[in-house]
């Protein structure tokens, strides 16, 4: 019993979730960088930061594959971050990240 035990704690950490999150981004000359993670198994989410001087309206399109794409509009002030996030009903197998940004 104490066999099967440490087999299954071992195997623990092969249960964590990870999906691949491919970011394509249009920035149009702006001074924008991004940070995608993995928030669940059935959440993305994307940090933009703006490291520019002039402020900047961004368009993120999360798209899990055969679920409607989730849209969200943020504004990143210059020298500032902001985050954006989307759930899905599915779990995650690959995420694809739409970032389009323009000047404000």
């Amino acid at each position: 019993m104490k066999k099967i035990c440490c087999v299954l704690l071992a195997m623990l950490p092969l249960t964590a979730f990870a999906y691949s999150i491919d970011v394509q981004k249009q920035l149009n000359g702006l001074s924008i960088d991004y940070n995608a993670s993995a928030t669940d198994n059935d959440m993305a989410s994307i940090q933009v930061n703006n490291f520019g001087h002039t402020d900047a309206v961004c368009k993120v399109v999360f798209n899990n594959g055969p679920e409607a794409p989730r849209t969200r509009k943020i504004e990143v002030l210059a020298g500032k971050h902001t985050y954006a996030s989307a759930k899905f009903t599915r779990s995650i197998i690959k995420m694809r990240i739409d970032l389009t940004c323009t000047p404000k």
